[in-house]
């Protein structure tokens, strides 16, 4: 299964702009198969748009940046750090000069100068490539911590990591995975795996422990992007799974640790089972034969 599967199924960066109408049309062509833009009209849509859906970056257009939009962007700079801010210069005048000033004031550094070819080549590069999304991040220690799997393994794990923060059930998965529940649900129990279930919640938990490291974003913005019908909802799935409130949760287990404890938790004690597990095949192990004859670890 090539490394880049996940990558490439999740498809281009999405970025919030907030461009001129003559800068639009400019900009969507440099980005053509790069990246898509999200139009927003103001720096305040903006940061309304980072907080209620996945994005991987954020363009401002200078001349689109008023002095009194200088505490969103502070906003924007500071209480999303993992989601870059990048200025764009399409024009040299005196409103531009002024402009860039209370930018700087607030903390944006990355300014690209589109007046000349190398501009937007820049653009390009920064855009179509702005920041590691959570389910590469949460993959990539994943498949790594597997090792040498097979391929419906690790398309599993693959998939799992990728729909996490949109499905919330094990039916939902298994409509995606082409698996009949019961059959999936079988393997794991047979070779002594935590439940499908288990490994869908915890991995909606890491995606939620990512969102959560931003500052910016509340309790009930999380919430909602996971797809979680209120901020109680939430809360009451946290304090099934770990005991502690959501509050807790966010205090005491930053993306990073919450990581750790799963990899610790529901991957490495199995490592013994991953080489010959075939959750998505049939006539594996996982529907019930154990090669070696005796029953995987727990």
């Amino acid at each position: 299964m090539p490394d880049s599967l996940a990558t490439t199924r999740e498809g281009p960066p999405t970025i919030a702009a907030v461009l001129l109408p003559t800068e639009r049309l400019r900009v969507e062509a440099a980005g053509h198969g790069c990246f898509t833009l999200l139009h927003r009209d103001s720096v305040p849509e903006a940061v309304r748009a980072v907080r209620e859906r996945p994005v991987d970056g954020i363009l401002l257009s200078v001349h689109r940046c008023p002095p009194n939009a200088a505490a969103d962007i502070r906003r924007l700079v500071h209480d999303f750090p993992g989601i870059p801010t990048v200025a764009l210069l399409s024009a040299h005048d005196a409103s531009a000069s002024e402009a860039l000033l209370h930018l700087g004031a607030t903390g944006l550094r990355e300014v690209v100068d589109v007046t000349g070819p190398a501009g937007w080549q820049r653009l390009r590069q920064l855009m179509a490539a702005p920041v590691t999304r959570a389910a590469a991040r949460i993959q990539g220690p994943l498949i790594g911590a597997l090792g040498e799997v097979p391929a419906d393994l690790r398309l599993f794990f693959e998939m799992l990591v990728r729909l996490a923060p949109e499905i919330t059930t094990v039916r939902a998965l298994c409509r995606s995975c082409g698996v009949r529940p019961s059959t999936l649900m079988s393997r794991f129990s047979r070779t002594g795996l935590p439940s499908p279930k288990s490994y869908l919640a915890s991995i909606r938990l890491l995606h939620a422990a990512h969102l959560l490291d931003a500052p910016g974003r509340s309790i009930a913005d999380v919430a909602y992007r996971m797809e979680y019908s209120s901020p109680q909802s939430f809360g009451r799935h946290v304090r099934a799974m770990l005991g502690i409130t959501s509050l807790e949760f966010r205090r005491r287990f930053p993306f990073p640790v919450a990581l750790e404890r799963f990899l610790e938790l529901m991957i490495l004690p199995y490592g013994g089972v991953w080489p010959v597990f075939h959750p998505l095949e049939p006539g594996s192990w996982g529907s019930g034969h154990c090669p070696t004859g005796q029953a995987p670890p727990r």
